[in-house]
C-alpha cells in the first residue's frame, strides 16, 4: 500500500482481534507520513485505549518530561513523532494481571507497511518486546547502550519507561546518568 491515508483508515477500521480480546478494539494511529521520528513500542495502555492518545499515561509522562525533556505540544506534534507499536490496540489483561502481549498478527499486518510509508529520519524503539521484534537475537542491554541502524536509518533503543521497570533502572543507573542524555540530544536536534 502506497497511500498513507488509506493505510491509516484500514488500521483504524481493523477489528481482527475483537473476538480474541473480548471487547471492541480501538486502533491508535498517531503521526504523519513525514514525521521526523518514528517511535515503536509494544502496545497501547488501557488509558490510551480509552482516549486514543498515545503515551498519555505515567510511562508517557516519564518519556516526555524526563527522558526527552520536551513539552506535550512538541511530543504530540504529528510532524515530529509518528507513534507506532507492535499492536495498535490495547491487548487486555492477562490472567496474572499484567497486560497481554500484543498479537503477532498486528505487527505482521500493519507495522511493516507503516515503516515503508513513513519517511522518518530516526527510529526510537521502546521496550524489550519491540526491540526483539526489530532486532531479533540481540542482547537488549547492548541494543540500549549502542547506536543502532534499522531500515538504513539511525535507531535508538530505550527500556520501557513504565514505573514497573524500577528494577531495570536500578541495575543500569548509567542509562539515566548518561545514555538517555545522548538520545535526548539527537531528538532535540530534530524537533
Amino acid at each position: 500500500m502506497k497511500d498513507f491515508g488509506e493505510l491509516k483508515q484500514k488500521i483504524q477500521e481493523c477489528r481482527y482481534c475483537q473476538r480474541q480480546f473480548g471487547y471492541e478494539p480501538h486502533p491508535v494511529v498517531w503521526g504523519k507520513p513525514n514525521a521526523k521520528i518514528m517511535q515503536i513500542s509494544q502496545a497501547p495502555s488501557l488509558n490510551v485505549h480509552n482516549t486514543l492518545k498515545p503515551f498519555n499515561d505515567l510511562s508517557g509522562k516519564k518519556l516526555r518530561e524526563e527522558w526527552y525533556d520536551i513539552d506535550d505540544e512538541t511530543f504530540y506534534d504529528q510532524n515530529n513523532f509518528y507513534i507506532a507499536s507492535l499492536a495498535h490496540c490495547y491487548p487486555g489483561k492477562s490472567k496474572s494481571g499484567g497486560d497481554r502481549l500484543p498479537p503477532k498478527c498486528c505487527s505482521e499486518k500493519w507495522l511493516r507497511q507503516e515503516i515503508d510509508i513513513v519517511d522518518n529520519q530516526i527510529y526510537i524503539i521502546i521496550g524489550s518486546y519491540a526491540a526483539k521484534k526489530i532486532f531479533p537475537n540481540q542482547n537488549f542491554v547492548d541494543l540500549i547502550f549502542n547506536d543502532q541502524v534499522f531500515n538504513g536509518k539511525p535507531a535508538y533503543v530505550l527500556p520501557h519507561p513504565s514505573p514497573l521497570n524500577r528494577r531495570w533502572f536500578k541495575t543500569y543507573p548509567e542509562f539515566e546518568a548518561k545514555r538517555v542524555k545522548e538520545i535526548r540530544a539527537v531528538i532535540k536536534s530534530l524537533v
